[in-house]
């Protein structure tokens, strides 16, 4: 579905009615308030969403940071011709910050420097809209909650699964209690691909500061695999596909779970490894992760290789309840199978409203946030859930790392018992970069 203004209307009705938003909130070509924004990070994703923002006529894009030379040339060539709107272009975001003083920050940039631009935009006043996952390592996402909830100013993320109808009625479905009770959850991205081959490293692009990309993280050299896009198979900058995909399906179980009182797993373990990628890469190519809760169970599981038609979807997840099951997707929508049925069809099928580019609902969480801020109330995505969701990949990475189970304190958010753990949950900086606590 393209995003005109009559279908932003209309999936802008479906949010108001699931979360209370007021019509005027949705209608964005009508209000008096435009925000001054920012962004950082202005490759792909992040003009995906600024450019959802502008099509909802609540703000003015003032600035554009980017440590690449030729993206942000091209994405300022890109709103020029667009909007007729000339921004101002920074190689690094303290001085957009100082200089501009935007009113609403986005945050597109690699996840080892989601926590300091959020961080540091919270601190000059911003409003901010950070990609998922909210952090690189836990003490970060910590570090984040605290600065939004000290500074009084709104923090969505990027997890615009929570603002998509056919998600939204999946959870009205499983909170009604029509699936019985659950027990057991499964999520999973399956995706085809092969061994691969090394790629050597290469001299620096012209324009890029490859510096500064690396930024807090270890200096390295430059690959190709790494910049543009490919950034999150790497450690020293993301974690994998646990790090990436597993952040909207962790957010997915956990939006049901607050229903039956629960916010985070009090276990977890983790195998995987790299058993048959053979490129630069160093995170898993496949993983398995337990999540314990009180009342129920979660299995993670990913491949990045042996995709195929018969397991029937590559990404989701599966509630599996008294009644029946339940399987979430992207694509395919949702749908329910009633148990004992052996027809193979759901007894109910609900198909996706998405966007283009990139089949996405960021015009939906984008109204959500202006609501938010201006209502003073959090937003869908807040920061907090936001960082929930992210520790319980995080937490699976950890059980990898350390080849043992996690013991989860839920209200202290440290493992338990277990200083190897705790000191996985941060990481050095490189100077002159401090780390935020």
């Amino acid at each position: 579905m393209a995003l005109t203004r009559r279908n932003f209307l209309q999936t802008g009705a479906v949010i108001a009615g699931a979360t209370g938003i007021a019509a005027p909130a949705v209608l964005g070509a009508e209000r008096n308030k435009i925000y001054k924004t920012a962004l950082i990070g202005s490759g792909w994703w992040g003009m995906n969403i600024l450019e959802a923002a502008i099509a909802t006529k609540t703000v003015q894009p003032v600035a554009l940071v980017d440590v690449d030379r030729r993206f942000l040339e091209a994405a300022a060539g890109k709103i020029k011709a667009n909007t007729n709107q000339t921004v101002k272009m920074f190689g690094d975001y303290r001085e957009m910050l100082e200089q501009v003083k935007p009113e609403i920050v986005i945050v597109g940039t690699p996840d080892h420097w989601h926590a300091l631009n959020t961080i540091a935009a919270l601190k000059s006043g911003a409003h901010v809209y950070v990609e998922k996952p909210v952090c690189h390592t836990m003490a970060e996402g910590i570090a984040m909650v605290k600065a939004a909830r000290e500074t009084g100013k709104t923090v969505q993320v990027g997890t615009h699964r929570r603002a998509s109808p056919h998600n939204i009625s999946a959870m009205e479905f499983l909170k009604s209690g029509k699936l019985g009770k659950i027990g057991m959850i499964r999520a999973f991205v399956h995706y085809q691909g092969g061994a691969g081959s090394k790629t050597p490293d290469a001299p620096v692009p012209e324009g890029l500061d490859w510096d500064m990309y690396c930024g807090p993280a270890q200096l390295v050299p430059f690959n190709p695999r790494m910049h543009p896009r490919g950034f999150r198979a790497f450690f020293n900058f993301a974690n994998g596909q646990l790090g990436d995909w597993g952040i909207h399906w962790m957010d997915q179980l956990l939006w049901w779970a607050e229903s039956v009182g629960e916010k985070a797993p009090k276990m977890v373990a983790s195998t995987g490894g790299r058993f048959i990628t053979q490129d630069n890469t160093d995170t898993p190519d496949c993983q398995n992760v337990v999540f314990q809760f009180d009342q129920f169970s979660v299995e993670w599981e990913h491949r990045n290789f042996a995709g195929n038609a018969a397991e029937n979807t590559n990404v989701g997840l599966y509630f599996y309840g008294t009644t029946g099951t339940l399987h979430l997707g992207w694509l395919d929508g949702w749908s329910y199978y009633k148990s004992g049925d052996a027809n193979g069809k759901p007894e109910i099928h609900v198909e996706p409203q998405l966007h283009e580019p990139d089949q996405q609902n960021i015009p939906e969480l984008w109204v959500d946030f202006i609501d938010a801020i201006e209502t003073g109330r959090r937003p869908i995505c807040d920061i907090e859930l936001g960082n929930r969701s992210t520790q319980m990949s995080l937490l699976g990475m950890m059980s990898l790392k350390l080849g043992r189970s996690v013991q989860w304190d839920r209200q202290k958010q440290t493992p338990v018992g277990d200083a190897e753990a705790v000191a996985l949950m941060k990481r050095e900086y490189r100077k002159p970069w401090v780390y935020p606590e």
